[in-house]
């Protein structure tokens, strides 16, 4: 009780404590982006097998039931993925083992990304700029939560195109248990975003489809506006989409521009959305009020 009471009244303890846990969570953000999507596609491809040999497929059926080795979030133990080298704990610190590495594996000297300290960095400045913005509470703790989730859901959508339920859909819950009290919104406009998040998306999806053929966005977009409005209310989501829209274009004309895009491969949207949604969530009112004083 002590702990919570110093934490939540004293602003240095309560800052210091979120740029500690925002790099200790970094590290494990790394660890969900990259496990995730291979044991959602282990589980895909489970199902599908499972499926298939229903009609009498032996050979998919010794697949399906063959035993293999755990992943999960947990197991196995980080290993170097160029020479097999388990991880040392020294060696898993965020930030500060990779400056000591030099960037490199310590047995074999390869490469380590420089995307694993770059999320650990981000999931401790944006907690920190959260934790500012609304000030030692339940509420900044909640939308910091709301935040490594965003993180994490831009990382897998612009690596694998897709937008993992397993967070998505919780989170969407969330949104809306959180605002029973009102605590971003009122539950009124929770809900109704939540819809409306959704719909105005699958809208659009629907229409353009209709007219060109293609797809233009996937299903885990819709439920991730969806998402937003669960936390934010209604009010916000034209302005996340407009946000996100503008910044999603620039971006894929720059690419394509310089040559580092396929002008045939699609661009991923929920980045854009996520980024939009996270302004929003701290000056998501700012703007709503800038942009009707700017019409009146």
């Amino acid at each position: 009780m002590d702990a919570f009471y110093l934490l939540f009244t004293e602003p240095a303890w309560f800052y210091t404590t979120v740029i500690i846990l925002g790099l200790i969570v970094g590290s494990f953000l790394n660890v969900v982006i990259h496990r995730l999507p291979v044991m959602l596609k282990s589980q895909w491809s489970k199902d599908c097998k499972l499926f298939l040999a229903e009609n009498g497929d032996l050979k998919l059926e010794q697949d399906v039931t063959r035993e293999e080795p755990v992943f999960n979030m947990l197991r196995p133990r980080s290993r170097c993925p160029q020479c097999g080298t388990q991880i040392k704990a020294w060696e898993n610190i965020p930030v500060i083992s990779y400056l000591l590495l030099r960037g490199k594996c310590s047995r074999c000297s390869a490469p380590i990304s420089i995307r694993y300290p770059i999320v650990e960095i981000l999931s401790a400045l944006m907690a920190l700029v959260v934790a500012i913005h609304f000030g030692p509470g339940w509420q900044a703790v909640l939308a910091i939560l709301l935040s490594w989730a965003l993180i994490c859901l831009s990382y897998i959508d612009y690596d694998h195109q897709y937008l993992p339920d397993n967070i998505t859909l919780p989170f969407l819950w969330l949104g809306l248990l959180v605002n029973l009290n009102g605590l971003f919104t009122d539950i009124g406009s929770a809900v109704i975003g939540s819809m409306a998040g959704y719909l105005i998306l699958w809208s659009i999806y629907k229409i353009f489809k209709t007219v060109t053929g293609k797809e233009g966005m996937g299903y885990g977009d819709f439920k991730l506006l969806a998402m937003a409005g669960a936390w934010l209310g209604w009010q916000v989501l034209p302005a996340i989409i407009l946000m996100s829209s503008v910044v999603g274009a620039l971006f894929g004309i720059s690419m394509i521009l310089f040559r580092r895009h396929d002008k045939s491969k699609p661009i991923p949207f929920g980045p854009y959305l996520a980024i939009a949604t996270w302004i929003a969530l701290l000056w998501g009112q700012q703007i709503n009020n800038a942009y009707l004083n700017w019409i009146s």
